[in-house]
């Protein structure tokens, strides 16, 4: 491997290259420090453009709403700039019954208090909205704000717009981890060596975990695995992106649907399901049934990964660069029926590609952004629970604003995001 030329001392320097990380480099390097970025394979190679898409307001926890908020103007002055697949096509939540009538009311509540303009839609408008269904409906819930754009796209997008912010990027370039110095973080090792810096960023996603673990970290985070796939196009489908309750489907911009089922997401059984046990338990037991629990060979192959490891030897993020997600055959059929069932033009869709991905979640499926108290210098932006695309630009925006220490933050929105709110005892 050939030694890259990069400068040995940064202001900030940034591991991993998804949406977080890139948005968070892109917003350091528009405050003008000198921010690095290094990636272990490609930017955007993993769940950042393995995604739905969504830009989505709809149903977030509460928490989350400011930023989603915010983020459209950022999401609509890119696309102005440069074709991400931004559309606001509006966005659907089904109900099949007055019961999620009722939730969907009791949590637009609370979301107007916010600032959401969502609206719920009687039957016939539900039905109207997407241009007729054999779905039996009770209803929607409905905002004209909310859209989508095209995670194959955006990644690579901002990476040359923060590269362009002077952001260095530097791709198939592992950190093994943190180079510590008087209890602080001064630095980092990689497999090319050492660089200095003032303050250090986690975006790992689902590599988070491991990172922090070899320094005595203990991330609460675990993986679930999830399938998508993109039809070849039709002209008379739904034209807003849709929460059918047994599938979601919105138009890709290619004129085809990218389909998910939900109730579908793998958890894998694995060491760290065991260690995490209690921090998860009340998340499983209340989303049983939007979760699948699996064991198999993954426990065997995470059992193998080593949880620490020298700086001075090949590190598990170099023996795996990119983590390629093998999509589940079963719930793509499945899917596509649910989808078929509920709109007949479907029928003679095929599938044009499909694929896997891995979300980062925490207990309480919101993310961590935050510094972390114990390890001054260290900071984490993870765990995003497949929330992180459509936030990802708020999200960058608020872990600059920590690291800048800028005197106008929310620090009561920063709060949620905390690495403190866990107990880790």
């Amino acid at each position: 491997m050939h030694t890259i030329s990069v400068q040995k001392n940064w202001d900030v320097i940034i591991i991993g290259g998804g949406i977080i990380g890139l948005s968070t480099a892109w917003a350091l390097a528009r405050q003008g420090l000198q921010v690095a970025l290094f990636e272990k394979g490609t930017v955007g190679a993993e769940q950042s453009s393995r995604n739905w898409g969504w830009i989505r307001s709809l149903r977030r926890d509460l928490a989350e709403l400011p930023m989603a908020l915010r983020v459209n103007e950022t999401w609509s002055k890119l696309q102005e700039q440069v074709n991400v697949g931004y559309r606001k096509t509006g966005l659907a939540y089904f109900a099949s019954s007055e019961q999620e009538m009722a939730s969907h009311e009791k949590w637009l509540a609370a979301a107007r208090q916010i600032g959401v303009k969502g609206e719920l839609l009687g039957r016939a408008a539900a039905e109207d909205l997407v241009g007729g269904t054999k779905q039996p409906l009770a209803g929607a819930l409905y905002s004209a704000e909310d859209g989508v754009a095209e995670p194959q796209m955006v990644p690579g997008i901002v990476a040359k717009l923060a590269a362009f912010a002077g952001v260095k990027i530097v791709e198939n370039c592992a950190v093994r981890g943190l180079d510590v110095a008087g209890g602080k973080v001064v630095g980092v090792w990689t497999e090319q060596g050492r660089f200095g810096a003032a303050a250090v960023v986690c975006a790992g996603g689902i590599w988070s975990r491991l990172f922090c673990g070899n320094f005595g970290i203990n991330l609460p985070q675990l993986k679930v695995a999830a399938t998508a796939f993109e039809t070849t196009p039709i002209g008379n489908g739904p034209q807003v992106a849709l929460n059918g309750g047994e599938y979601t489907c919105r138009p890709h911009c290619s004129g085809g649907y990218v389909i998910s089922k939900l109730n579908a997401s793998i958890v894998e059984i694995v060491p760290d399901s065991f260690k995490l046990f209690w921090k998860f338990f009340p998340a499983w037991r209340a989303e049983s049934k939007l979760l699948k629990l699996r064991f198999g060979k993954k426990f065997f192959e995470e059992l193998a990964v080593p949880t620490k490891f020298s700086m001075e030897q090949v590190s598990p993020f170099e023996k795996n660069r990119v983590y390629d997600a093998i999509p589940t055959e079963r719930t793509i059929s499945q899917a596509m029926d649910s989808v078929r069932l509920a709109f007949p033009q479907f029928a003679q869709t095929k599938i044009a590609r499909q694929w896997g991905g891995l979300i980062d979640v925490t207990p309480d499926a919101l993310p961590i952004i935050s510094g972390v108290g114990s390890t001054p210098g260290l900071f984490i932006a993870t765990g995003f629970s497949g929330h992180g695309f459509g936030i990802g630009f708020a999200a960058g925006d608020m872990m600059a604003g920590i690291i800048f220490d800028k005197s106008n933050r929310n620090r009561r929105e920063e709060d949620a995001f905390s690495f403190d709110r866990f107990d880790l005892g």
